[in-house]
């Protein structure tokens, strides 16, 4: 099922997502938020994802209607980015897809340097019951463990040079020093990127798919 692109108020301005929702129209809420290329059709596509397994998906654009393929563009973009700006637009978005959640707590998925700011959201936000990391990095973003309000999975890359199996035991082992609940699963032998299909030099099938079944499952089981 595809989504569409959607409006909503954030801070006393118009800012936009793309949101899908499953055929009954709603399901359990979840924010994915963006790698550092933008709002590109993969993070859509994630989206239409999540809506075809029974969930609310939205994807808030995190850059106000910038994309980019380019890396350098990509890091200046990241680099770039207000972080208190990301977190009116992130907290604007959960409201908003509260109103197509089935669930009171909402989740957050993110890939990059969303999963630094999934990480972020959900210590920021109390309505979040729930976030997935997907090997996610930005130098900027310091979330405070100690302000979870929910469960963590972490899905890291043994070959990742920005964050390595090293580091994501290092997340790991400060948010359980905060008293919350993580688990990490490192991927054998793949790269940074490795669940986007739009990147085939990163790109693992096995991986990717394994570790959307392992989201979904930790979803649904703290998403009730």
């Amino acid at each position: 099922m595809a989504g569409g692109m959607v409006e909503f108020a954030a801070n006393g301005v118009t800012t936009v997502g793309y949101l899908a929702t499953p055929p009954s129209g709603k399901g359990p809420g979840v924010l994915v938020i963006q790698e550092w290329w933008g709002l590109v059709q993969h993070i859509k596509n994630v989206c239409d994802r999540f809506a075809a397994e029974g969930f609310s998906a939205l994807a808030p654009d995190m850059y106000h209607g910038k994309t980019t393929s380019e890396p350098d563009e990509a890091g200046k973009l990241l680099m770039a980015l207000n972080i208190d700006q990301a977190e009116k637009d992130l907290r604007a978005a959960a409201v908003h897809l509260s109103g197509y959640s089935s669930t009171t707590k909402l989740g957050v998925v993110g890939f990059c340097m969303g999963g630094q700011l999934a990480l972020f959201a959900a210590t920021s936000n109390p309505s979040i019951g729930a976030c997935v990391d997907f090997y996610g990095i930005h130098p900027n973003v310091k979330p405070d463990y100690r302000r979870l309000a929910g469960a963590v999975l972490g899905l890291f890359a043994e070959r990742d040079s920005f964050v390595n199996p090293q580091v994501a035991a290092e997340v790991d082992a400060a948010i359980k020093k905060a008293g919350k609940h993580s688990e990490i699963h490192i991927y054998p032998g793949v790269d940074h990127a490795f669940f986007n299909d739009d990147r085939p030099d990163a790109y693992n099938k096995a991986a990717a798919d394994d570790a959307w079944r392992r989201t979904l499952a930790f979803l649904r089981q703290h998403l009730r």
